[in-house]
């Protein structure tokens, strides 16, 4: 018999990382074990195991408790192949061959276990602490799954200068610095409802990946995956 549910058929991709569709990551757990946004898993088939995952050592965890930034993360280890989603946000893969990729902590789906993490500020902020403004660094070789809000659009940093709002601003390659910049006519706009007073400022030599949206607000719920 045939039906119209064949186009959803499981992807026969034999990658760690394979894209189910745009919304909907793959995960083969045989070749990896990785770290996963909490709540994200919506599948699984196998012998499976979900951990807490720590922040990774004291530092790290006081970086992110005083900037907010980072996900709550669980490890995921088995058997098997888990599916990852979350909010049908847009998934996007990166493979890190012994290289380094920033992403904004709320836009952070998944990674190979083995890549190290710590949380990094943007220059020109201290005393500020807002999402965007602290992100994510991640480093090492293997696979990084980003969330964006919508089909984004990726910008070569090295042939203009290039600005985005913070809450925008998804993921940079590691040629790319960042700083803050602050638009004194905007800033004169402040109350009347711009709130496009600070902008994100990237140079150097690489690209930055931009969401046509400045993020979902997330409802914090006690049930879930």
């Amino acid at each position: 018999m045939q039906n119209d549910l064949e186009q959803f058929s499981e992807t026969t991709s034999t990658e760690a990382f394979a894209l189910q569709n745009h919304k909907l990551l793959k995960v083969h757990l045989d070749q990896v074990t990785i770290q996963a946004k909490l709540g994200s898993m919506v599948a699984y088939q196998g012998e499976v195991s979900f951990d807490h995952a720590g922040a990774g050592g004291f530092g790290r965890l006081v970086k992110k408790v005083a900037t907010g930034e980072g996900q709550s993360l669980m490890k995921i280890s088995g058997r098997g192949e888990v599916f990852l989603a979350d909010a049908a946000q847009d998934i996007h893969l990166f493979f890190l061959q012994d290289d380094r990729i920033t992403v904004n902590g709320r836009n952070v789906l998944a990674f190979d276990d083995g890549i190290d993490w710590d949380i990094e500020r943007v220059k020109s902020v201290a005393g500020m602490v807002g999402g965007g403004l602290f992100n994510t660094k991640l480093q090492g070789t293997g696979w990084v799954a980003a969330l964006t809000d919508g089909p984004p659009v990726r910008l070569d940093v090295s042939q203009a200068p290039t600005f985005a709002d913070a809450q925008a601003a998804v993921a940079w390659s590691s040629g790319v610095t960042t700083s803050l910049k602050t638009d004194v006519k905007l800033k004169s706009l402040v109350g009347l409802g711009s709130g496009e007073t600070f902008q994100m400022a990237f140079a150097g030599e690489g690209w930055v990946l931009v969401q046509p949206s400045e993020g979902r607000i997330m409802m914090t719920t006690k049930s879930g995956g």
